[in-house]
């Protein structure tokens, strides 16, 4: 929310902006920002903020964003900023002890106190983010799959030996061919024929049951680690601070789901080649021995195969990286078409939505054309280089077999063997792209994981015998993540049990945030909530949710059926669920249906209207019975004749020591439970006191904060 100034005011000095970028690390050249700040076409007229953002972008600064508002609406956590105080602008900061400090152009620092700045403005800058490459030994979900992959190593000696014989047996192929050349062939020995031809047939059979026991090692281990790996995400995303989640569902869906390519990587053909690959040393070490200066050629032709892995790996990375970016951002332009289909088509903005998907579609596709380009370049090059070196083995061959240092099927042995050491090698370009994947995918489920969880790793959580009876703020201020707007600024609050308290107050006051507050899903940024004697972020969440209940202003319902939303938590009996059902007129949604209480119910409750949305909502929270009632906007969405069986049912429903704060825009009809009414403004509480005083004051004053409580009484009389 940015304040209103003067538009004549007196414009920050370039060597104040100038110290404020240093302080927020932003590199900037001071001569650009000078010119800049004296430029003539630069004006106040819009304000302090768009006055500065014509100056920072005429200096080169286009990623810095400025933003006004009002001192006490500002999160003190943003500091430094620039602030206007009794006509002149300072650069205010904050000591990690100590009291604030003031700055101006002349660089002597003075305190002040945070009391002398509340109808000041400020200017605060938000830099641009860099974002940290996090190498994968550091990458969370790399350890996380790396922990479970050797918790039993028991499958890796099985699959060392496994792969040892398998390479050795590909050995007896080359020596096969050698003795029939050199003693089958000149004697037409047929015995010794039989024998070999024996042989390998023992040698196909093992080598099939060595391979079909390693993959099925290799299939059973990667199920067993992606079950054990998925489920810890999908629980750490279960336990993520709400505050603190990704707006984009269609990215963060995109970022879990990443796992499936570890998994298929894992499971797939691909990690046998990478595990084969180091036995190319074997295998030029048996070529040394048989062919002798044959083993010169592909111990040669060896690092040009690396050479050639490498630099198409490295030209892989970036491509993949950005293909895979622009992949999540389809998946949530994706989810956000589907769940907003219906107003995409009331606005008549289906052909914007259509365009966005076409150019996200044609960069992907752009970035796919360019990785099978440098796939196929590999390919052709990896041919010709296998070509190469079986030519240049046959050249030198033949000069070995004049000189008698070689037979004829040393040679063809040779031959084969030197087909296993090019190829594999030159074709690990391909294996490192699939690896490329899979690193990229561990860097997207590492981004999930760095999020906070509602408690911290190995926190000793309480758990109190007693239920709590109060539930208490102490200098409560609170922003949302990025942003230097302080939702919530509120020095002292206590509910009591048997208190029914009403939150009112125009859109944005800070009622919802304070009610997530309250219910321990936003953590403040500072100060404490208090359940009982203990800090709400101290206890288990558990215990929290035992004690707590909380209605959201949008309710959201779950696919399954209507008995299966109904009964959501668990809690509470089948005779309740019923009787709840009863009094709410959720019943009659049953009875229409063929199904009853088995109603299938689509995602977001989707074949429900919003009020009957509203209602399961409702029901799901008097099922569970909580201690402390949270509700916000409970009845927002239904009909008056609805609205009055939601007050009577939550009455009759409530304990003589249960806490009941309500959030609503309706406070007449729920005047009748009311005990006490709290009045907020701009996250602040300005009125607190008995129904009778608050809700007079409030309707009889045409101010701002109540004139929507003022409109929305008289429809409801």
């Amino acid at each position: 929310m940015q304040s209103s100034v003067p538009k004549n005011f007196t414009a920050p000095s370039a060597e104040l902006i100038g110290r404020l970028l240093a302080r927020l690390q932003v590199p900037f050249d001071a001569q650009s920002l000078a010119q800049a700040w004296a430029q003539p076409d630069v004006n106040a007229e819009r304000g302090p903020a768009h006055w500065l953002g014509q100056v920072l972008r005429q200096a080169g600064l286009k990623n810095v964003m400025p933003v006004a508002l009002a001192w006490r609406r500002f999160d003190r956590r943003r500091l430094p900023a620039l602030v206007l105080h009794e006509g002149g602008w300072f650069l205010v900061e904050r000591q990690p002890l100590g009291p604030l400090l003031l700055s101006g152009a002349d660089g002597q620092q003075q305190p002040i106190d945070d009391a002398a700045l509340q109808d000041a403005v400020v200017l605060w800058l938000r830099a641009p983010v860099a974002s940290a490459k996090v190498p994968v030994t550091g990458n969370l979900a790399a350890r996380l799959v790396w922990r479970e992959l050797f918790r039993d190593r028991g499958w890796l000696s099985k699959i060392v030996v496994a792969t040892v014989l398998v390479n050795l047996l590909a050995v007896m192929t080359s020596i096969f061919a050698m003795q029939v050349y050199d003693r089958v062939v000149p004697t037409m020995a047929y015995a010794t024929l039989t024998t070999l031809v024996s042989g390998m047939c023992l040698i196909v059979v093992l080598d099939w049951l060595l391979k079909t026991t390693r993959a099925r090692i290799i299939d059973s281990l990667s199920c067993a680690v992606d079950q054990r790996v998925s489920q810890q995400v999908y629980e750490h995303l279960l336990h993520l601070r709400l505050d603190l989640q990704p707006r984009s569902l269609g990215t963060l869906a995109a970022q879990v789901s990443s796992l499936d390519a570890v998994r298929n990587f894992f499971s797939s053909g691909v990690i046998f080649a990478l595990v084969d690959l180091p036995f190319a040393l074997l295998f030029l070490a048996f070529i040394a021995i048989i062919g002798g200066a044959v083993g010169w050629v592909y111990a040669l032709m060896l690092p040009v195969a690396l050479v050639l892995g490498y630099s198409t790996q490295l030209r892989l990375r970036a491509l993949l990286r950005q293909q895979m970016l622009r992949s999540h951002e389809r998946q949530g332009l994706l989810v956000d078409t589907i769940r907003g289909a219906e107003s995409i088509r009331a606005n008549n903005a289906a052909w914007q939505f259509s365009q966005d998907w076409q150019a996200i579609t044609a960069s992907i596709d752009g970035y796919g054309v360019q990785q099978r380009e440098i796939s196929s370049i590999s390919s052709v090059s990896t041919s010709s280089l296998s070509t190469l070196a079986y030519v240049a083995a046959i050249v030198v061959g033949v000069w070995q077999i004049e000189a008698g240092l070689l037979t004829m099927g040393g040679l063809i042995a040779c031959s084969i063997l030197g087909g296993r050491v090019i190829a594999p090698i030159a074709q690990s370009a391909q294996y490192m792209v699939q690896w490329q994947h899979v690193t990229q995918a561990l860097q997207m489920v590492h981004q999930v994981l760095q999020l906070e969880g509602e408690r911290r790793p190995g926190q000793h959580l309480l758990l109190p015998d007693e239920s709590p009876r109060t539930l208490e703020v102490e200098k409560l201020r609170y922003a949302y993540p990025e942003s230097p707007v302080c939702q919530l600024d509120i020095e002292q609050l206590r509910f009591k049990a048997g208190e029914r308290v009403l939150l009112v107050g125009p859109v944005g006051c800070g009622k919802s945030t304070l009610l997530k507050a309250l219910a321990g899903l936003y953590r403040p940024s500072e100060g404490r909530v208090r359940l009982g004697d203990a800090d709400l972020w101290e206890l288990d969440p558990q215990l929290v949710a035992s004690q707590v209940g909380y209605l959201p202003q949008s309710p959201h319902l779950f696919k399954g059926t209507l008995r299966s939303n109904l009964a959501l938590s668990g809690a509470g009996g089948d005779s309740r669920l019923l009787q709840i059902t009863r009094e709410l007129g959720i019943d009659a949604i049953a009875a229409a249906s063929p199904q009853g209480m088995e109603l299938a119910i689509s995602e977001g409750g989707e074949g429900l209207s919003g009020g009957q949305r509203q209602l399961v909502a409702v029901a799901r929270l008097l099922i569970s019975q909580p201690r402390i009632w949270l509700l916000d906007e409970p009845t927002a969405s239904l009909d008056a004749e609805a609205e009055q069986k939601v007050w009577r049912t939550l009455e009759s429903a409530l304990g003589p020591d249960d806490v009941l704060i309500v959030a609503t825009h309706r406070p007449v009809a729920a005047a009748r439970l009311a005990t006490r009414v709290i009045a907020m403004q701009q996250g602040r509480i300005v009125k607190d006191g008995a129904p009778e005083v608050v809700l007079a004051q409030l309707l009889a004053r045409p101010a701002p904060a109540v004139k929507m409580a003022k409109e929305v009484s008289i429809n409801v009389v």
